[in-house]
């Protein structure tokens, strides 16, 4: 069974089996935590690691939910890979799979920040550490990469999909327009779009 034709497990919920419940929200703790520790350059980085976990390993999310609360992860307030753990945590265990998928994500960069910030001054002026860090930024750049193709295999690859993408990219490389406007635009395309086919379809006597 492929990844689109794959079924996510079912969501637990506390009223049905306290301790498969509770058992649950520390998967999703442990999940998210572990991703949270070994990624390095932000939330788009953790893009795929969590697409592997979540869509692949766990099968909490099919890879059609994924792209769908990516795209409004992106659209809110707040760091994607938050929104998205807050988002699995609450499909799969309501309001303390949400707490337990975020507390999991950032945990990680708490504790590190915290101790790195007894000697963040005697730790920066190292010459192994300035050269570490050169080095991962070049992972980083790999793994955001990583995504991008990722969400592209995924994408509808449609006419108004390419429109979009390519309105997207002039608007942010030649423009000032505040990305919220540009995104806000997008959808208000999106919307009057699939009206616009559905409303074809059935002039032209098709059914959903």
């Amino acid at each position: 069974m492929n990844e689109e034709t794959r079924t996510p497990s079912a969501p637990i919920k506390l009223r049905d089996n306290a301790k498969l419940y509770f058992k649950e929200l520390f998967t999703l703790f442990l999940a998210f935590f572990k991703i949270g520790i070994i990624c390095f350059g932000g939330g788009y980085t953790m893009i795929s690691l969590i697409e592997r976990d979540v869509v692949e390993k766990k099968q909490w999310l099919t890879t059609e939910e994924m792209m769908n609360i990516l795209a409004v992860a992106e659209s809110t307030p707040g760091p994607i890979s938050m929104n998205t753990a807050t988002y699995v945590g609450t499909k799969r265990a309501g309001l303390f799979g949400a707490l337990a998928c975020t507390f999991g994500a950032v945990l990680p960069s708490f504790i590190i920040i915290f101790v790195l910030s007894f000697f963040l001054e005697e730790f920066q002026s190292l010459t192994w550490v300035s050269y570490a860090f050169k080095g991962i930024r070049c992972a980083v750049l790999v793994l955001i990469l990583n995504a991008v193709i990722k969400m592209f295999r995924n994408v509808e690859k449609t006419v108004f999909a390419i429109l979009a993408v390519l309105f997207v990219l002039c608007m942010c490389l030649f423009t000032d327009l505040y990305i919220v406007y540009t995104l806000l635009i997008c959808a208000a395309a999106g919307i009057i779009y699939n009206f616009t086919v559905r409303f074809v379809k059935y002039a032209r006597g098709y059914k959903e």
